[in-house]
């Protein structure tokens, strides 16, 4: 799911509904939604992907948005199997209307309307995953559904398989910026339980308890992370 930091703190009635998305998207009548922020980092994340080696094997996404990610990094490595998710009806008919658009829905699992803060036995994936990805959403919902992706991965990679975030992330307590601090206080402003989450202190302690170690964080445009953690 990708986010736009909004340049306001949101009104009384944009507390009360809850956005699929925190910026316009364009629906280009077929289906296909676009994602102004995914045309901006679809190719430095999938640069970052390729970087780290995961072309073949099943790839689970939560929170897949537009499908606008997936479409880059599997039109990079045509042997991925890409299990796409969301929980907004109109996002996950834009991923399956983007697989057909490029040409790869015979890869294409889904898109499953999976949450992400139900037990992983609940989700309809077998393990022995390469690679699990997870792009702007877990400041976007309440921690039990970061927690819950952590316990995905925990429980879905194969040994050695991968678990990619990719998002805004404060480190060891400290905002890296403060755009990120602003965007931070809005998200809180909409929802006590949201939040730009702390990597050192919320994300890597629960990591551990699953069984992943941090192997790599790469630093993104606009101040965003990829962190990659390793079964």
């Amino acid at each position: 799911m990708t986010t736009q930091r909004p340049d306001k703190p949101p009104n009384s009635a944009a507390r009360e509904k809850k956005p699929v998305a925190l910026e316009n998207r364009d629906d280009m009548a077929d289906g296909r939604l676009f994602s102004p922020s995914a045309a901006r980092n679809r190719e430095v994340i999938r640069d970052v992907w390729l970087k780290e080696g995961v072309t073949s094997g099943r790839v689970l996404e939560i929170g897949s948005g537009t499908g606008e990610h997936a479409m880059a990094i599997m039109k990079a490595c045509p042997d991925l199997e890409w299990i796409a998710s969301d929980l907004d009806p109109a996002s996950r008919a834009s991923v399956a209307a983007w697989a057909q658009y490029e040409g790869v829905e015979d890869r294409l699992v889904g898109p499953l309307a999976l949450d992400a803060s139900t037990p992983p036995g609940s989700w309809g994936v077998e393990p022995g995953l390469s690679a699990l990805y997870c792009a702007n959403m877990i400041h976007i919902s309440p921690w039990v559904a970061g927690r819950g992706v952590i316990a995905g991965a925990g429980a879905l990679l194969k040994p050695g398989g991968r678990l990619f975030f990719y998002g805004p992330f404060s480190r060891d307590g400290v905002h890296i910026s403060q755009s990120n601090a602003d965007f931070d206080v809005s998200l809180k402003s909409r929802d006590p339980s949201w939040g730009v989450r702390d990597l050192e202190r919320d994300v890597v302690p629960v990591a551990g308890t699953a069984g992943l170690e941090l192997k790599a964080v790469h630093q993104m445009p606009a101040n965003n992370l990829v962190m990659v953690f390793e079964k």
